[in-house]
């Protein structure tokens, strides 16, 4: 891995540190200001409606300015939320936070998968995703249970203050990045127009209607981000209702499925490379719905159990990330590969979009499991399409890196 890559990955630890240290406690601190479950599911289906339009944009905006352009203005721009997750006195007000977070995961987001797809080879693709989302994955492990600490010590607004100062950091490393950049000729923006992004996502819109590859992941992937949506975000609420953990076991519970997600990244992009992405994503699917079988009818309420299941999650999500993002990355021309990236998140987002509002419904008229059983079940079901329709053709776009890509 490059000297810049590695750059940019030191610059992803420091801003995805703070998003991690308040990210899985995000549904209690929600609570913290007074919120009901029913209302945390809306506040998480509202919060998704900004991110349908934004990511499109943002990975059009990251094909026509370059990757290190379009992070470094999404980095300023997530500034902004970390204010108002600090100033927020209900939670009503922390959809403006929510607001701002949009804007920066839309820039940030696409640019992220685009940039590495760029440094890498078709053969070594999966590998090198499995390596830069292990390197990544530091701020799963350490970040949770760092936000819990500090939470349990001094409140949800001090852990806040820290983690801000943390992507101040990260701002200024990605900001120099661009500038540096820009100062060397390695990209080559081109004007935004409103051509270009009729003509990126007419490409897209070809790929998506021809019945292969991108097809299925947009069907397959669909149906997994609604059944996730009923249930994930309520899990840290599950675990504090009903398994008696506090704000610190929660933490060291994310913190566990960060280590073993950043465990099984890099054998994960090994076996991808070497047996094709579908073997993955199936894998991926068995272990996640067993893991959150685990953890819903946990018998006790021992933390180190509930670890377990989280371990077991971590597996499967490490498995499947850099397979999802090696078949993208190969089943999209470059030249649109920011907007492929944006255009999944926007896609899958709209389909999704009212499973949070839908789960905490289900949660308080059926029961606090209904909502994971759906997302077990579908975990299941999702496996078959996955095997049979996840295949690419020996030789896709054949492009090597030059080492002089757009950045």
């Amino acid at each position: 891995m490059s000297g810049l890559i590695l750059l940019f990955l030191v610059a992803m630890i420091f801003a995805n540190m703070g998003g991690n240290m308040y990210g899985p406690l995000m549904s209690l601190y929600i609570k913290d200001l007074g919120a009901s479950v029913g209302q945390i599911g809306l506040f998480f289906t509202i919060s998704q409606v900004i991110p349908l339009v934004l990511q499109i944009l943002g990975g059009w905006i990251s094909d026509t300015l370059g990757r290190l352009r379009a992070i470094a203005i999404g980095s300023v721009v997530g500034l902004f939320t970390y204010v108002a997750l600090i100033a927020a006195p209900t939670w009503q007000w922390l959809l403006v936070a929510s607001a701002f977070s949009a804007i920066t995961g839309s820039l940030i987001g696409p640019s992220f998968d685009a940039f590495i797809a760029e440094h890498s080879s078709e053969e070594n693709r999966a590998k090198v995703f499995g390596v830069s989302q292990a390197l990544f994955m530091i701020v799963g492990v350490v970040g949770p249970v760092l936000g819990g600490w500090l939470v349990d010590l001094f409140g949800f607004k001090k852990m806040l203050m820290v983690a801000a100062g943390l992507y101040v950091i990260a701002t200024v490393i990605r900001v120099g990045m661009a500038r540096e950049a820009s100062k060397n000729g390695e990209a080559k923006p081109q004007k935004l127009s409103f051509g270009g992004l009729k003509d990126n996502l007419g490409t897209m819109l070809g790929l998506l209607l021809a019945g292969g590859v991108i097809t299925w992941v947009l069907i397959t992937d669909g149906v997994r981000d609604i059944s996730f949506g009923l249930s994930m975000n309520f899990l840290p609420v599950y675990m504090q209702d009903y398994g008696g953990l506090n704000f610190r076991q929660i933490g060291l519970m994310n913190s566990i499925f960060g280590l073993f997600m950043m465990m099984s990244t890099i054998p994960g992009g090994w076996l991808a490379d070497k047996k094709g992405e579908r073997v993955n994503i199936v894998l991926g699917f068995i272990l996640i719905g067993m893991a959150l079988g685990l953890l819903v009818y946990m018998p006790t309420t021992n933390p180190w159990l509930y670890g377990a299941g989280w371990a077991i999650a971590g597996m499967g999500v490490g498995l499947m990330t850099p397979a999802y993002q090696s078949l993208i990355s190969k089943a999209v021309p470059k030249k649109v590969r920011g907007t492929a990236f944006g255009l999944f998140s926007s896609s899958l987002g709209l389909v999704s979009l009212p499973s949070p509002w839908i789960g905490g419904q289900m949660w308080e008229k059926i029961g606090p499991r209904s909502p994971f059983i759906v997302t077990i079940v579908v975990s299941f079901l999702a496996t078959i399409p996955a095997w049979f329709k996840f295949k690419l053709p020996k030789s896709t776009n054949g492009e090597k890196p030059s080492g002089n890509e757009e950045i």
